[in-house]
């Protein structure tokens, strides 16, 4: 990995995501498929896509959160991150005023419980962006 988030099309649904998963080279797969299986675990009716060369997670009208690999860590960041509470730590570059997220640089860093509650509590907020309505 070059630092950046990886050069993956944009698409939406479970396959592209789980694609773009198994592209990432170790540790940095290991730690995103662990976010991956615990948002599925936390968040009934998860929707996923891949955007800019990152996860896309979300629950009813728009994307929540994100987790991208990048050179030595996973970033997870939660839009409007601001309001969860606790407030994640890092003020990712790029990614707006009100995002917030960890970086994770090992399956150890992983708070499981802490991140759970941050999932459910920006899905409960109303997202970003817009899916295409289901047919």
């Amino acid at each position: 990995m070059n630092g950046k988030a990886s050069q993956a099309k944009a698409a939406i649904g479970d396959k592209p995501v789980f694609a773009y998963l198994a592209s990432l080279p170790q540790p940095q797969r290991g730690i995103a498929e662990r976010i991956d299986r615990l948002a599925a675990d936390t968040l009934p009716g998860l929707e996923r896509s891949v955007k800019w060369g990152m996860a896309y997670y979300g629950v009813g009208d728009g994307w929540c959160f994100s987790c991208g690999a990048f050179a030595g860590h996973v970033k997870l960041m939660f839009v409007n991150g601001t309001t969860l509470d606790p407030m994640p730590p890092v003020t990712p570059v790029a990614m707006g005023k009100a995002t917030r997220g960890v970086e994770l640089a090992s399956l150890d860093d992983i708070d499981e419980d802490l991140i759970a509650v941050w999932m459910r509590q920006i899905t409960a907020k109303p997202g970003v962006g817009k899916r295409p309505a289901k047919k």
